[in-house]
């Protein structure tokens, strides 16, 4: 899906928020090689980019809309990086659950029973039940 202005646009261009929604469009690509690179420190870097310029995008565009000076251009714009920013949050969350469940997978199984409620280790009685020590 591509958030670039059409040349039906033109007249929104000196928009002060045009700027803003294009540096926002352009730290959502970088978000996004970062997940497709799983480069963890760069999706962190742009994450807090695309934080910092929806918040900043946002709260001009509900300014400008109060006053009916959103054009439906933007507007659009606006609507299209935030559904951007849903998806990768979405897809971040699917690849974090993947790795949890490789990393449960991978993870050796807790013995059962060896600690009771107030932390004391439990001991085998003869007869095969648990008691505390």
């Amino acid at each position: 899906m591509s958030l670039t202005p059409s040349s039906s646009t033109a007249p929104a261009a000196a928009d002060p928020l045009t700027p803003l929604l294009t540096e926002l469009e352009s730290a959502l690509g970088s978000v996004q090689a970062a997940l497709s690179q799983r480069d963890a420190l760069a999706l962190e870097r742009h994450a807090a980019s695309v934080q910092r310029l929806m918040t900043d995008a946002l709260r001009e565009g509900r300014e400008r809309g109060r006053g009916g000076d959103l054009t439906p251009a933007l507007r659009q714009r606006l609507a299209a990086a935030g559904a951007q920013v849903a998806a990768q949050r979405a897809a971040l969350g699917r690849a974090t659950a993947a790795l949890d469940r490789a990393i449960d997978v991978l993870r050796p199984p807790e013995p059962l029973g060896l600690y009771g409620q107030s932390g004391r280790t439990l001991r085998q009685r003869s007869s095969g039940d648990v008691a505390s020590a």
